[in-house]
């Protein structure tokens, strides 16, 4: 069941009040931890109930606690020592005898008790709390004080993980977008709205949602939202193995969130494939092949990239990314990843990645970048959306759907800038809005006002400018003037305040103010 308003609004009043002294910033990185790990132990104790068949953990494991440990490795990936779940930090506190060492030392072992295939999925995921750090307190007292808090909210009822399914990621989600909100420039650039995530998923994924072996990547995942929206839009989304979910990260808190966000999606960690890494500098190879990097392709690769970053684009020529095309300015890496994100595309793949406009009409080395994906008929769309959407910047955007090889060489245009609804600070896309611009894309819709399906000619006129008003008039003529009736109405008004007028002197004069 999906949470209501009234819980959400008390989860984050809860939060709220045991926020104490932390910053914001350091304070997400505990409680994030502290569910994620509370999701953990929950899952364990679930296993470890249909497992030992009456049995006690502590009972199996002191039998043998190696076989015991690399049992549930094997299982769930991970292990968790008798007397080191959540609920024993909660039995602790109630006992009035937690300490900060209790925390740590659970922490200390869970590292060591991660099997071998599931090191990328949960090495160094705790790494943002910091239990001997001064965000908590000055001594060990103070430190523990804030722990415990921490660990009662989330043994509140709103946080009740044992129902499952959808709560468990509910949760999170809702949390993650909080934290994105009122913290837009630290989190805002790793939190893609749900709105144009929605766009962007049901593109990707016509016509493939029955697949049962169906492989998605964003090279800059962020909080792994794009991955789960597009994921959510797959039949057998739910059967494991069917989706494979993969994506690099550059900054290590979203690199840790994004692991947290799939598996509380109850993703199987064996499905999941994040890497730690600068996309642009490490670029994603499956291993060497008679002396070539090999590289992964993907079913649906989807980005939502940092605008108009640096990067370091020297001696790029050869990098098979990019030497069909050209190499994007050290001061604007936006084709950078576009064409990265097209390398990485299968035959039969498709790409939609958000970017800033400016990608559509500026020259120079991005000019002969765009010329290159246009004579090779590889855009399919372009779709512009209204500003203010994103919490970290209230430029406009738009997306960009590619694929490798096309039949046709047209581009539809979609102008969705007007389509929105007026939040107080923000715009946020409805339902309708979505629907409207999904059905234009997929089928390829010319829309008077809306949409316009270009020819490759019409292209080339335009000097290779993608400028979407150059294909789409929205132009609404103002209703003609009739300056004659204007006119009428205006000699009625002077009339009426003439009148008043004299009423007035009348009335003055009668009380002897005017002689």
């Amino acid at each position: 069941m999906a949470l209501s308003n009234e819980q959400k609004n008390k989860m984050w009043a809860l939060l709220n009040q045991t926020r104490g002294q932390i910053g914001l910033t350091a304070y997400k990185d505990y409680i994030f931890g502290l569910l994620f790990y509370k999701y953990l132990s929950e899952k364990a104790t679930q296993w470890l109930g249909e497992v030992l068949r009456g049995d006690t953990w502590e009972n199996v494991y002191g039998q043998d606690p190696v076989r015991a440990l690399d049992y549930m490795k094997q299982k769930l990936g991970y292990a968790i020592q008798p007397k080191e779940f959540f609920k024993d930090w909660e039995a602790a506190i109630h006992e009035e005898r937690f300490n900060i060492p209790m925390i740590s030392d659970t922490f200390g072992h869970f590292n060591q008790q991660i099997a071998f295939e599931a090191k990328d999925d949960f090495e160094g995921i705790f790494d943002g709390m910091r239990f001997d750090s001064s965000d908590l307190g000055s001594n060990a007292q103070a430190r523990a004080s804030v722990m415990i808090s921490m660990i009662e909210l989330l043994s509140a009822p709103e946080f009740d993980l044992s129902t499952g399914g959808d709560t468990v990621s509910d949760i999170y989600e809702y949390l993650l977008e909080k934290f994105a909100t009122v913290l837009a420039s630290d989190m805002g650039q790793y939190y893609t709205p749900k709105e144009i995530s929605e766009v962007m998923a049901r593109i990707l994924t016509f016509g493939k949602a029955d697949e049962d072996n169906f492989s998605i990547y964003d090279p800059a995942v962020g909080s792994a939202s794009l991955l789960i929206t597009t994921a959510s839009h797959m039949k057998h989304s739910n059967q494991r193995g069917a989706i494979k979910y993969f994506g690099q990260e550059k900054d290590a808190t979203p690199y840790r969130l994004a692991r947290m966000n799939l598996m509380m999606h109850n993703i199987e960690y064996n499905d999941i494939q994040i890497h730690h890494a600068d996309t642009l500098e490490s670029d994603w190879p499956d291993g060497v092949i008679e002396g070539k990097d090999t590289p992964r392709m993907f079913d649906a690769v989807m980005a939502n990239p940092p605008y108009s970053a640096h990067w370091n684009n020297k001696e790029r020529e050869d990098d098979p990314r990019f030497r069909e095309y050209g190499i994007a300015p050290k001061t604007k890496a936006d084709y950078s990843f576009l064409l990265h994100c097209l390398y990485h595309t299968k035959e039969s793949g498709r790409v939609a990645i958000i970017l800033p406009h400016g990608v559509l009409f500026r020259g120079a080395a991005e000019g002969r970048i765009r010329k290159a994906l246009i004579d090779k008929h590889q855009i399919e769309a372009v779709i512009g959306f209204p500003d203010k959407l994103f919490l970290n910047t209230g430029i406009p955007v738009c997306v960009l759907i590619l694929k490798k090889n096309r039949a046709n060489s047209d581009i539809l245009f979609v102008d969705a800038s007007q389509g929105f609804e007026k939040m107080k600070n923000q715009k946020q896309l409805r339902p309708e809005d979505i629907d409207k611009i999904t059905e234009t894309v997929i089928h390829r819709k010319a829309v008077d006002k809306y949409s316009h399906l270009a020819t490759l000619e019409e292209v080339i006129e335009n000097d290779y400018n993608l400028n979407i008003p150059r294909y789409v008039d929205t132009f609404e003529e103002e209703e003609s003037i009739d300056l004659a009736d204007i006119q009428g109405q205006i000699d009625e008004v002077d009339a009426e305040i003439a009148k008043a007028n004299q009423t007035l002197a009348n009335y003055f004069k009668e009380l002897g103010v005017f002689k």
